[in-house]
């Protein structure tokens, strides 16, 4: 049995819809071409508003089904940004404090927590440097294998939470540790808070009022279908291998925080814009951007975010079947997402990453 990790650390708004630019057309040939992926898309949003998608390529290896500027693309740990916006939003109601503490947040549920985690906030898990692991062990995560819809997710992040918890810190809080086992605790705090399902506060308080109305959650699609890119992995005995979007294609529900938001590209340019104007408005406070983009420690992680010297913001996603990487440059005014249905990382980041760079520095019609 196969269990996949998330790879790869680093009121309503009105939005326009992506139109095609040459450029940027061209930009998602060269990706596929230099990469080998059965497909590739880049996007690119101003400050202004103005953006673009482009696709290339076939949903499925060895088929002849092309993808689509309205298809669905996994985000991996692109996620984590989505989810660390969800706690600005409740913190700004009051629901939760970035200061909450997981003995406060999770006194109710009757956990054995060890005293180390005990006075761990939900800014040390969203900054990466509560003590947890990266990931509950191999033989822990079997247990929670399965599809969205045969799984009771929130009874998963209890039962997560109360394996995670009882163990001994693997690092001491403060120090850096990506942790995707970190935003599932996350996420059970403020549904803990809230009185709300996780991905129903997903839904009201980042979706909804962000326009993403394509987001949803695992691999995009029908098993059997071919109406979605398919994610490919390397195959048994080399080169790729489609996998059908069933419980084997994904990470188990239970990561959804940390890693397993899909959606169209132009949703995740909605997104993208967000931050990039973070805007002192009925979204969101000055104050509020601010601490979600605010880099601590040398290794300048935010909250879902790397940061550079410059203030740039950067993140990858991947989980070993899909790879994106995004990027919101305020200096220049713009952001820029680009991604293929192939998790092979070494050889596709550097594609993606030279992709973003042309598409950020490119001349704007």
């Amino acid at each position: 049995m196969k269990v996949v990790f998330a790879a790869t650390a680093l009121a309503c708004l009105s939005v326009a819809h992506a139109q095609p630019l040459p450029e940027l057309q061209s930009v998602a040939d060269s990706v596929l071409s230099e990469s080998g992926a059965p497909a590739a898309s880049v996007a690119r949003v101003t400050r202004d508003g103005a953006r673009s998608v482009a696709v290339a390529g076939v949903r499925r290896k060895g088929a002849p089904d092309q993808v689509t500027p309205d298809d669905l693309w996994h985000l991996g740990s692109n996620t984590k940004a989505m989810t660390a916006t969800l706690a600005a939003r409740l913190v700004e109601a009051g629901v939760i404090d970035w200061e909450t503490t997981l003995g406060e947040a999770l006194s109710d549920l009757g956990l054995e927590i060890s005293a180390e985690f005990v006075p761990v906030t939900l800014s040390d898990l969203l900054h990466h440097r509560s003590g947890l692991p990266a990931n509950l062990g191999r033989f822990s995560t079997i247990r929670f294998l399965g599809s969205d819809e045969s799984r009771d997710v929130q009874e998963d992040r209890l039962r997560y939470a109360e394996i995670l918890l009882a163990q001994a810190p693997t690092q001491s809080r403060g120090a850096f540790v990506y942790s995707n086992a970190g935003y599932v605790i996350a996420a059970l705090m403020m549904e803990q808070a809230a009185g709300r399902l996780y991905e129903i506060l997903m839904r009201d308080e980042v979706f909804s009022p962000l326009g993403m109305e394509s987001a949803g959650w695992g691999p995009p699609g029908e098993v059997g279908a071919n109406d979605q890119p398919r994610g490919h992995g390397a195959g048994l005995f080399g080169g790729l291998s489609a996998q059908e979007p069933n419980e084997m294609a994904d990470n188990p529900p239970v990561l959804n925080s940390a890693g397993r938001a899909h959606m169209t590209l132009d949703d995740v340019l909605d997104f993208l814009q967000a931050h990039l104007d973070a805007e002192d408005g009925p979204y969101l406070s000055a104050r509020s951007w601010e601490v979600l983009h605010q880099p601590v420690g040398e290794d300048a992680y935010a909250m879902g975010w790397g940061v550079t010297p410059e203030g740039a913001l950067g993140h990858s996603g991947s989980n070993t079947m899909w790879l994106i990487r995004a990027r919101i440059d305020p200096v220049q005014g713009r952001a820029a997402a680009a991604v293929v249905n192939d998790g092979r990382i070494q050889q596709m980041s550097p594609v993606l990453g030279r992709a973003l760079t042309q598409i950020l520095e490119a001349e704007t019609p």
